[in-house]
Parts: C-alpha cells; sequence; structure tokens
C-alpha cells in the first residue's frame, strides 16, 4: 500500500443501494502523536484521510447544509481533535476520529447521520523518510456505543475516551449557563461549534478554540432559544470531582484569545447587543 493509496469498500444501505461518499483527503496536522520522548515533546505532521458514507439525496433536494456535512467546517473539527488530544498511537487517533464522525448528531450542530467512515492516518517523518507507516481502518455507526451524562447547563455526550485524554460534547440548552469554574487536576481545550455562546460574558464566533490551563476560570452562556454547542477534550479524561466552581473576580473574568479552526465566513459571532446573559 503506497503512501497515496486510500481504497474505500462499496458499501449499501439497508435497501441496497449504493451509500454516497464524502472525502477530505490529505488534511496534514502538526500534533503530539507517539509513544517515544521525542514525540511526546515536539509535534510532528500527521496526515488524515477520511470517507464518510452517507446518503446525499436529502441535500440534494433540499440544497441545504443542515442536510449533509459541511466539510469546511469538519476538517477544522478534525483538526482540533488531533492536536488536542495528544494521542499516544495511531490506533488511538483513528478510532477518536472514528467516533466522531459516526456520533449521532445534535441540535446544535445539524448535520446528515453518517452511516459508516472510512479513515487513514499516516506519520510521513516517523522513519525519517525510509518509508511511511499508516494505519486504516474501518467503522459503522451501528457498532459502536456513546454515553450520555445530564449536568444542570444541559447534557454531556461522551464521545471516546482513551488513555489520557477524553472527547465529549458539551450541549447547552436555551438559557443554560456553564458558571465560572476552573479545574485543578485536568486541563481542557475546547472548540464553539455554533454561533450564539457568551464566552467570559461576550459573544464568541463558531470554530473558535480555546485552551484553559489549570486553575484558569471560564464560563459559558446560553442567551439564546436553541441549543450550543461545544467540543471538549479534557486531559486526563473528565472527572466531574474536579469540577471547581469559582466566584468571578471582581474585575471580571479574563478575557482569551481562540483560535480559528472554522474558514473565515463560518467565525462571524452574534454581537455583543443580540447576545445577553439570561
Amino acid at each position: 500500500m503506497s503512501a497515496e493509496t486510500f481504497e474505500l469498500p462499496r458499501v449499501l444501505d439497508a435497501r441496497g443501494r449504493p451509500l454516497d461518499v464524502i472525502t477530505i483527503r490529505g488534511l496534514t496536522v502538526d500534533c503530539i502523536v507517539g509513544i517515544y520522548n521525542r514525540e511526546r515533546v515536539a509535534a510532528q505532521p500527521l496526515r488524515l484521510d477520511v470517507a464518510l458514507f452517507l446518503d446525499t439525496r436529502p441535500a440534494a433536494a433540499s440544497g441545504r447544509l443542515a442536510d449533509t456535512v459541511h466539510y469546511g467546517r469538519l476538517s477544522g473539527e478534525l483538526r482540533f481533535i488531533l492536536e488536542a488530544c495528544r494521542f499516544e498511537l495511531l490506533e488511538s487517533a483513528a478510532e477518536a476520529v472514528c467516533q466522531y464522525l459516526l456520533a449521532p448528531p445534535a441540535g446544535g450542530s445539524p448535520r446528515a447521520r453518517v452511516l459508516e467512515v472510512s479513515v487513514r492516518l499516516t506519520k510521513p517523518l516517523a522513519l525519517g523518510g525510509a518509508a511511511v507507516p499508516g494505519l486504516q481502518v474501518h467503522r459503522t455507526a451501528e457498532e459502536l456505543g456513546y454515553g450520555e451524562r445530564e449536568a444542570p447547563f444541559g447534557h454531556v455526550d461522551v464521545l471516546h475516551e482513551g488513555v489520557g485524554y477524553g472527547l465529549y460534547r458539551l450541549r447547552v440548552k436555551p438559557g443554560g449557563v456553564i458558571p465560572a469554574h476552573a479545574h485543578p487536576v485536568m486541563e481542557e481545550s475546547e472548540l464553539v461549534l455554533g454561533t450564539g455562546l457568551l464566552l467570559q460574558g461576550h459573544a464568541v464566533g463558531s470554530g473558535t478554540a480555546f485552551h484553559w490551563p489549570r486553575g484558569f476560570p471560564h464560563r459559558y452562556d446560553n442567551p439564546t432559544d436553541r441549543e450550543q454547542m461545544v467540543l471538549c477534550v479534557a486531559r486526563p479524561r473528565l472527572m466531574t470531582s474536579d469540577e471547581r466552581v469559582t466566584e468571578p473576580p471582581a474585575e471580571g473574568l479574563a478575557t482569551v484569545r481562540g483560535h480559528a479552526y472554522y474558514p473565515a465566513e463560518e467565525q462571524v459571532p452574534l454581537s455583543d447587543e443580540t447576545l445577553r446573559p439570561g
């Protein structure tokens, strides 16, 4: 199998019709992946190819992105996952990507249901150019399971938990608040998926990611009438006992600068005047 090969199976739906395939190929991300000491301290390029098997007929009829998969947004979400999780094995990275791609859609980020996925990962520099190691896996939605926890702000979807990290979807209900809190043990990286949240009291654009060091207080408000979602990577995996609700300092919560993962046209937040905490 050459470095450029990405062989895909032919997948049929329940009626025996071939499923459509949306592909993203050659997404290269500099990230922590590997078990050796040098790989745990220095990022290296990881190449990702994905194929999503689904029915695109509804999107062709409606012309709505919500009836298909927004590959511009999805590319940013996958890049965020690969950068934030700090995997030790390609196998772990591939499983996390599959679990995310096959997760049931939620109201805060509507899209078509993906029924099966093929994922290929390669490490171009791992062997000094002498050869390119890689891994290709195929998973189906029916073989995977997901956990869900109720929370005062809404729900937490457990998408994937591995060694030293966890991947979660925080679903903030209309009018919901994730109060100012900090973590003494965990570090978190969070990607805002929708347009409508307030972070530290200010409107934040979709596709913006933030890193929360240990002990850094942060708060989300959802003043809209629809669910809003945040993709969260916790290191180590989420521990409810580690969450410390804090009183905001007198000068207010510190403002933070995020990193954009969505295409520029997808990042526009609603204004602070429109969005007000409940």
